[in-house]
């Protein structure tokens, strides 16, 4: 049985789902159970603008004309209401707006570390393990305090004429709809919510210059908003629709592979990657190497987050020349080898578990003989050993989960990375089938609110991938290295 439905089988009501990620916008209509409606999807292409100093941006006008093409694509495609509008985007975003609501920066993404002067200052004025407590973060160059700083100091001009700073999504829902509220999540992954109350951290703020006022409110999934525009001159379908407060991508791909208690981790390989594991209320102490962000009214959601994944592979593949791809994956599956560079796969910074936002890639142990394939396994078991060192740390706060599963469009792509990630940690992983778990994702937190008591349909997976007992002794060793590496190269 495929993972859709057509129109004429889907269970109301139909909810319409969008999704911002780091290479392109989709949106796609959703039945009930959580199935994808064949015939109302739609993709559009887009990229990071990056540069060697750090810089990592977007335009937020286009990404707002992106949502809005998906939204008139598949709100238009049948003559059926929509029940609801629910949008993600990748998390800790901001641009700043203006009093006409119109963008006066770029969107500054995640990825951008030029703010890592800032990161050091912070950590020398604040007590960062208390503020890690009430906010669930590190002081980072992927979360908002540091970038407040790094826009106050090198563009007063834009910092001053800010009315609002906003999250991506919060802006396009501001253009579209003509009001707008930041989703508990995305609040959370910004540094700047307090997770024991859902408020913004007063004293944060204060520390780097925004009022309070200049911030969205808050908004549960369960507050959706109420457009201040007559939607249904543009789209009829959506008369009546709710829309929710956007929420970040790491709390709709988490659901959308079937995650939704502690019971399951999921294991996230995209662009970028993380571990997360939802729990009920929040951690008490929380350890230095994880974050810990908000969800809604009752969980959380547990984890640790590596920069480049899909992006390290992208960099690879387009600077080497690789054999053909059937070789590539028959190596990544082939038995280790000792002469294999080790690799820090930081390419545009650590987060977990070090938060090293300015951190570099490093490739050791390279000669003359070296292959550009066994860069790229090298490279691919740096990546394997950073989920190995985030794992390590979560398993000592929740334990044991029932299982791990494998989510986002590199563990379809490169099989090969979840069972090096099985070899390394000694964990089995189930691979989660469906495409676009993300968007799926964003559909059930819609879903919760407007049709809790629908069965879901159970999500498709592949045979899990279960450790190599031969390779444990190799990995443990290359554990090993990998630390030793890492204090060298970024003991602080």
């Amino acid at each position: 049985m495929s993972f859709s439905t057509t129109i004429d089988e889907a269970v109301g009501p139909l909810v319409l789902a969008l999704d911002v990620g780091s290479t392109g916008t989709r949106g796609g209509l959703y039945d009930a159970r959580g199935l994808p409606v064949k015939g109302a999807r739609l993709k559009i292409l887009h990229s990071f603008t990056t540069a060697g100093d750090g810089t990592s941006t977007m335009d937020a006008d286009q990404v707002t004309d992106e949502i809005r093409a998906c939204i008139d694509h598949c709100a238009t495609q049948f003559d059926a209401p929509i029940a609801g509008v629910a949008l993600d985007t990748f998390a800790a975003s901001l641009v700043g707006v203006d009093a006409e609501h119109r963008a006066i920066t770029p969107t500054f993404t995640y990825a951008d570390s030029r703010c890592a002067p800032q990161v050091s200052y912070l950590r020398a004025t604040l007590d960062e393990d208390e503020t890690q407590q009430h906010t669930g973060t590190r002081q980072h160059t992927s979360y908002l305090p540091p970038r407040f700083l790094w826009l106050k100091e090198n563009h007063a001009d834009a910092f001053g004429r800010a009315r609002r700073w906003l999250s991506l999504g919060e802006y396009a829902w501001l253009r579209i709809i003509g009001t707008t509220a930041a989703g508990t999540s995305t609040a959370a992954w910004t540094g700047m919510l307090n997770r024991h109350t859902c408020t913004w951290d007063e004293p944060l703020a204060a520390t780097v210059g925004v009022p309070i006022e200049k911030l969205s409110p808050v908004a549960h999934p369960s507050q959706p908003l109420r457009p201040a525009i007559d939607i249904a001159q543009t789209w009829p379908t959506l008369a009546d629709a709710m829309w929710f407060a956007p929420v970040s991508d790491g709390h709709t791909q988490s659901f959308g592979a079937g995650a939704t208690d502690s019971s399951r981790l999921v294991l996230s390989a995209a662009t970028s990657g993380a571990l997360r594991r939802v729990i009920t209320g929040a951690v008490d102490d929380l350890p230095r190497g994880l974050w810990c962000y908000r969800l809604d009214e009752e969980r959380s959601i547990l984890g640790g987050a590596i920069n480049d994944v899909g992006r390290a592979m992208t960099w690879l593949e387009n600077t080497f020349q690789l054999p053909e791809p059937e070789v590539v994956i028959d190596y990544l599956n082939g038995d280790p080898h000792t002469d294999t560079p080790l690799v820090l796969p930081w390419f545009t910074g650590e987060r977990s578990t070090g938060w090293i936002g300015d951190a570099r890639a490093v490739l050791s142990g390279v000669s003359a003989a070296t292959t550009p394939l066994e860069l790229y396994r090298g490279t691919v078991e740096g990546i394997a050993l950073a989920y190995q060192r985030m794992l390590t740390e979560l398993l000592l706060v929740e334990g044991r989960p029932a299982e791990i599963v494998g989510t986002g469009r590199v563990t379809l792509d490169h099989p090969g990375l979840l069972q090096m990630i099985a070899d390394a940690t000694g964990a089995p992983v189930t691979p989660v089938t469906i495409k676009r778990s993300t968007l799926h994702g964003t559909a059930l937190h819609a879903l919760d609110v407007l049709a809790p008591h629908v069965e879901r349909a159970d999500v498709t997976r592949a045979e899990t991938l279960r450790p190599h007992p031969e390779r444990r002794g190799y990995y443990r060793r290359r554990v090993e290295r990998f630390r030793v590496l890492y204090d060298k190269v970024y003991a602080r």
